[in-house]
């Protein structure tokens, strides 16, 4: 994937061929047939190309683009130079073609007569001797007589008698031959003895954009080609070149039977669609077909996007065990109750519950009890206040309980519910996704704690005072004021007796001392209004610790949501937009496979 981002950054007018292939396969050879030119250097001696050579077509924007590849080595071709235009001699020489510039890395501002003098190792004769050599070459030497290319005898060349593979036709071309920017590369042998080329080799497999591998008869079901790097290369067909080199070597009815066997190997490998080219860089048979293959690629410009493709593809199949087969669902409602019941409570909702039920009935009491007992709930301290629940001189926000958050219970409480949840989200989910999902849930039990308690100490828990309370009070007032004007009458009447003083007439009702109904009837009102009062505190501290409970319970959701729920979501946002982009790099391959097998079989048929 960082390759295909730095690839995308290049030059996308440039089309990168990779010529790969064992020792003594030709590569160099078919470079130099490729191009028309002898810039590759043959030998016989092994290995005979120690580092990348690059043939440019199209200078402008390929200096970034190699500098990236580390290729060094550079010759670039004039412009309007098309693929095959005419006879490479293969005659152990270093010349060039006419009017190519050859450079090494670091060159770009030295004129061409330079680089070319440092390239060749001459001194005096520079480029200018090349081109003049090259030049008489095309010409067709002292006598001046023209020589004909190889594109031109090629085509009056009849073809081989093969009829195994026939490569899909290349669009149709424009009227000139000249190709859109293309880099062909000439690599070291991948089977060297030089450790370092097998280096250079595994490298660049991975920044070109196409692949040309060059095998011959002797060595074409070599293990270290495709165990090394076809097998693994299966989901690169689309980017994909093979040339079957020296079939001069070969008689002519055994050129299918060779084909047709590397063919099958490459279909066991995962190659199915890969056209294998029969060539000789010798004689140029096949040349004309291969550079319509490579032409094909270089003007449609889509080598580097199949290529990336190519990659993600790959990525894909090796992150095909670690992605969910199907789409993993958010946590269930049900989950999220109990994730919120059992947060509530380790947040001590019951504990906080109770306290405003006692507080309500304590508070009922001390207004509308009996106001010759009402001073007992004086005595006993308000459970909200113990709990630091009635702080009315800090904001909600700021203010902290003192309910046992930190205690040892109330922790492995929370992190057994942490737990839970964070199975119940993982549901079917494979690993490392499953511990990951996990991990977020529990992740976040230190903020769980804080916010529990910011959560309860933030609920209203209904403090104030009820009306009734109010009236019960002075009703129990009148019934007391009763009871003691009666008491104080009585005590009156009995002073007088005492000290034989005349009595004061008592009026009655109904034969009964109004001094004595007052007492009875402020004593029995005030017992009946203080068990009144209490029923009904009862019945209202009831009622407010369901509505308290509701709000805490509902608070502590809330922070499961806020707290816990969002990381987990996204861990399982995460997993499924992986397992769906998996999928898409999958089936996008599958697809383009599809394609290309049509059009070959269409190609083939037509």
């Amino acid at each position: 994937m960082d390759r295909a981002g730095v690839r995308r950054s290049l030059s996308a007018d440039h089309t990168v061929v990779g010529v790969f292939g064992p020792t003594g396969s030709g590569k160099s050879s078919l470079v130099n047939a490729l191009s028309g030119t002898a810039a590759a250097r043959v030998a016989a001696r092994r290995p005979t190309t120690s580092e990348p050579l690059a043939l440019v077509w199209g200078r402008h924007g390929s200096d970034e683009l190699l500098d990236w590849l580390d290729v060094r080595q550079r010759v670039e071709l004039p412009e309007g130079t098309p693929l095959v235009p005419g006879a490479a001699i293969d005659d152990g020489h270093d010349d060039v073609g006419a009017g190519a510039a050859v450079r090494n890395h670091g060159d770009r501002d030295q004129p061409s007569s330079d680089a070319g003098t440092r390239a060749t190792g001459g001194a005096g004769s520079g480029a200018r001797a090349i081109g003049t050599k090259a030049a008489r070459r095309d010409s067709g030497g002292a006598d001046g007589a023209p020589r004909r290319g190889f594109l031109r005898r090629l085509r009056r060349r009849p073809a081989a008698p093969s009829t195994v593979h026939t490569a899909p036709p290349a669009p149709p071309a424009e009227p000139s031959d000249s190709i859109p920017g293309l880099i062909l590369l000439d690599l070291p042998d991948f089977d060297s003895t030089a450790l370092a080329h097998r280096g250079v080799v595994a490298r660049l497999t991975g920044q070109v954009d196409v692949l040309l591998w060059v095998v011959d008869p002797q060595k074409y079901a070599d293990a270290a080609l495709h165990h090394d790097f076809l097998r693994d290369l299966a989901t690169h067909e689309a980017v994909t070149l093979v040339a079957l080199n020296q079939v001069d070597r070969l008689e002519p009815e055994d050129v299918g039977a060779v084909t047709a066997s590397l063919s099958a190997i490459l279909a066991g490998e995962g190659l199915r669609n890969v056209v294998v080219v029969p060539v000789s860089a010798r004689t140029g048979l096949g040349i004309d077909v291969l550079a319509d293959q490579i032409r094909a690629l270089a003007e449609t410009r889509a080598a580097a996007t199949r290529r990336m493709a190519a990659d993600a593809a790959r990525s894909a199949a090796e992150l095909v065990p670690f992605a969910p087969d199907q789409p993993i669902r958010p946590p269930s409602e049900a989950a999220r109750e109990a994730l919120g019941d059992e947060l509530g409570t380790a947040a001590g909702v019951q504990v906080v519950v109770d306290a405003v039920r006692s507080s309500y009935r304590r508070d009922a009491h001390a207004i509308a009890g009996w106001p010759v007992t009402r001073w007992i709930a004086g005595l006993r301290p308000d459970p909200l206040r113990r709990l630091n629940l009635r702080s009315r001189d800090l904001a909600p926000e700021l203010r902290t309980s003192s309910l046992p958050f930190a205690q040892p219970a109330q922790r492995a409480r929370v992190d057994h519910a942490l737990r839970v949840f964070g199975d119940a989200a993982a549901g079917d989910a494979v690993e490392p996704w499953r511990t990951s999902i996990r991990d977020a849930a529990r992740g976040t039990a230190d903020h769980v704690t804080d916010d529990l308690d910011s959560a309860v100490t933030g609920t209203d828990l209904e403090t104030g005072r009820r009306a009734w309370w109010s009236v019960f009070g002075v009703l129990q007032w009148v019934a007391f004021a009763a009871l003691v004007a009666g008491l104080a009458w009585l005590g009156v009447l009995a002073v007088l007796g005492f000290l034989q003083l005349p009595a004061i007439d008592v009026p009655r009702v109904e034969g009964f001392p109004v001094p004595t109904l007052l007492i009875l009837g402020g004593l029995a009102a005030g017992l009946l209004l203080a068990v009144l009062a209490a029923l009904l505190a009862r019945w209202g501290a009831a009622r407010r610790a369901s509505r308290v409970r509701r709000r805490l319970l509902a608070a502590c959701s809330r922070v499961a949501d806020d707290v816990v729920l969002l990381p987990v979501a996204g861990e399982v946002q995460r997993c499924n937009a992986f397992g769906s982009a998996v999928r898409a790099a999958l089936s996008g391959a599958e697809n383009r496979r599809w394609g290309q097998r049509v059009g070959s079989a269409g190609g083939v048929g037509r």
